[in-house]
């Protein structure tokens, strides 16, 4: 069942009534550049190739499991539970390079991205995860009204994940992180469906057991943020670790394959269950 989330949104915040409207041109385009940073020009007015875009929150205790070094993920004490991965455009070929971000266009949100967009990398700070997701995919989707500028952009995703809060929606189900318990991709998608839609994806990694390890969920969305959306490719949503370290950006949960549901372990992040 498709259901829009704009009327969610603007009852949630007056101010995003305008959000999610077409680009406009113009005199209405060169008012939207007006808070852009001193000495900087505004970056042409870009072009949308993109229909749908893929919201991904990802499972602490599985995101760690992705990673070939035991000694690179951290999970901060504060987070125990669902975390942003990001929000991808899919086949956003116009994208542009020429907006920059600075703390300042965040700083007003920092408590709340601690808390649902955290850096689970020791050697990515959380400003420059951030900073990286705006430059791969934030100023792609910035073709749209509603996401054309670095603060807009973060907004969406925050109301976004306070909307789709997985962790209570499993736990009202009696879905739990366990050690032991295994889980079909079944019974994630009779829970998650009814209000994710039926076309996102429950994602595993498999772990150096061989073992199938839930890691993140990826909802499709349309331009106007309504569920469900079809898409037809990718988005690079891996999270730039440098040379020399590998990563796994999952793949779906086998249907007839138990996973996995391990819970958040802050003192061994990669080996949860000991």
């Amino acid at each position: 069942m498709r259901r829009p989330l704009l009327p969610l949104l603007v009852c949630l915040s007056p101010a995003l009534l305008f959000l999610l409207l077409p680009c406009s041109t113009g005199a209405a385009q060169e008012e939207s550049w007006e808070d852009y940073k001193d000495g900087h020009q505004p970056p042409p007015e870009p072009k949308c190739t993109w229909e749908c875009v893929l919201f991904t929150l990802q499972w602490p205790g599985g995101f760690c499991l992705s990673l070939n070094n035991e000694s690179l993920c951290r999970i901060p004490e504060s987070v125990n539970n669902w975390t942003i991965h990001g929000l991808w455009p899919i086949k956003a070929h116009t994208c542009c390079n020429c907006w920059p971000m600075f703390h300042s266009d965040v700083q007003e949100l920092e408590e709340e991205l601690d808390q649902y967009w955290p850096s689970l990398l020791k050697t990515k700070s959380r400003f420059q995860f951030w900073k990286e997701e705006w430059r791969k995919h934030g100023a792609c989707a910035a073709c749209v009204e509603g996401f054309n500028s670095p603060l807009k952009y973060f907004q969406i995703c925050l109301k976004l994940r306070h909307h789709f809060d997985i962790q209570r929606l499993l736990e009202d189900a009696g879905i739990t992180p366990s050690c032991e318990r295994l889980y079909k991709v079944g019974e994630w998608s009779s829970v998650l469906d009814p209000h994710l839609g039926n076309k996102t994806e429950v994602q595993c990694v498999t772990d150096d057991q061989e073992r199938e390890v839930l890691f993140q969920v990826k909802v499709p969305l349309s331009r106007n943020l309504t569920v469900g959306c079809d898409h037809h490719g990718n988005a690079d949503g891996g999270p730039g670790l440098g040379p020399g370290w590998s990563y796994s950006s999952g793949h779906p949960c086998p249907p007839g394959v138990p996973f996995f549901y391990f819970p958040v372990n802050h003192q061994q992040p990669r080996r949860p269950c000991g």
